[in-house]
């Protein structure tokens, strides 16, 4: 058994859920200290917290099973895929079934923990279905990394509706603010799912597969990546003002500006490691640069927040 619960875990990369976590975090820590239409704040509590830890573990590892199941007669046929644990006999399909049941019912019953708020029970199967259809999106379109970056999106914005729902029923500009985080999130998801891409084209393209890189070619899609990601900087750098759109209010300062142009700056050598004639270090693009943006961008905002 145990040795099944490690093959899981590889599978689903579990490890990779550092990419998305940070941003619910992020957003939790806003939704905790942005002011409410009365100045008082949301009050902390642990089993929130608790709650958001649950919720983005179970869906993530819901969403990568399912991505797996629906994908594993394509990674047969990919060398680089092939050896993925169902293609390889490694895991059984019934047994990755039976786990993506499991932790989708598990992501369901974790919504309960933020009762008396019913939002997050309600949203909870919306928000599955979102994560399910990715895997099925490059069938049909090439807009499928933008899709990725909608499902890890909804990872901010879940974390503050779980957190303040029962006040944005009331006011739903309260949105607008953790709006602006989960917009950034997407086209960073999106750019940075783009340029991986681009690992994949011949097999892509001769399986009739849809995406950026076979509809514009590897040196095109490396400039969408690159603008994708400069739409993300821009957006950042409009979280401070977002009261001004009638979202709450952010502390943010020196700090967070600092921390903007040292992300721009990781970006950029991001996208400095990939060429068109040159895929040699895309998953030290993929892996490195991008958990370093994500729990870097978590610390700096939440220590602006407090000092």
């Amino acid at each position: 058994m145990l040795e099944n619960i490690k093959k899981i875990l590889e599978m689903i990369r579990f490890s990779h859920t550092l990419f998305a976590l940070p941003f619910a975090m992020l957003a939790a820590v806003m939704a905790w200290t942005a002011p409410l239409s009365k100045g008082n704040t949301v009050a902390f509590r642990w089993f929130d917290l608790l709650g958001i830890l649950l919720c983005m573990v179970f869906a993530r590892s819901a969403a990568m099973a399912f991505n797996r199941i629906a994908d594993r007669k394509i990674d047969a046929e990919n060398p680089r895929t092939k050896g993925r644990h169902i293609p390889s006999g490694a895991l059984s399909l019934n047994s990755v079934v039976l786990f993506t049941l499991v932790t989708s019912m598990g992501f369901i019953a974790s919504t309960l923990i933020f009762l008396p708020n019913r939002l997050p029970l309600f949203l909870s199967v919306p928000v599955l279905l979102v994560l399910f259809v990715y895997s099925l999106t490059k069938r049909f379109t090439s807009l499928a990394h933008f899709w990725l970056g909608l499902s890890l999106m909804l990872a901010p914005l879940a974390a503050w509706i779980a957190i303040r729902g029962e006040f944005i029923t009331q006011n739903p500009n309260d949105l607008i603010t953790p709006g602006v985080l989960s917009l950034a999130v997407l086209f960073w998801v999106s750019g940075f799912d783009i340029i991986y891409a681009c690992q994949d084209f011949e097999f892509d393209k001769e399986a009739k597969l849809k995406s950026v890189p076979v509809r514009y070619g590897i040196a095109g899609a490396l400039r969408i990546a690159a603008i994708s990601h400069a739409i993300m900087v821009l957006t950042l750098c409009g979280l401070p003002f977002a009261e001004y759109a009638g979202g709450p209010s952010l502390s943010l300062g020196v700090i967070y500006w600092m921390g903007i142009v040292v992300l721009a700056t990781l970006l950029i050598y991001e996208h400095s490691l990939v060429r068109p004639d040159d895929l040699d270090r895309v998953n030290m693009a993929f892996f490195n640069v991008n958990a370093i943006v994500s729990v870097g961008l978590f610390c700096v905002v939440t220590v602006d927040l407090f000092v």
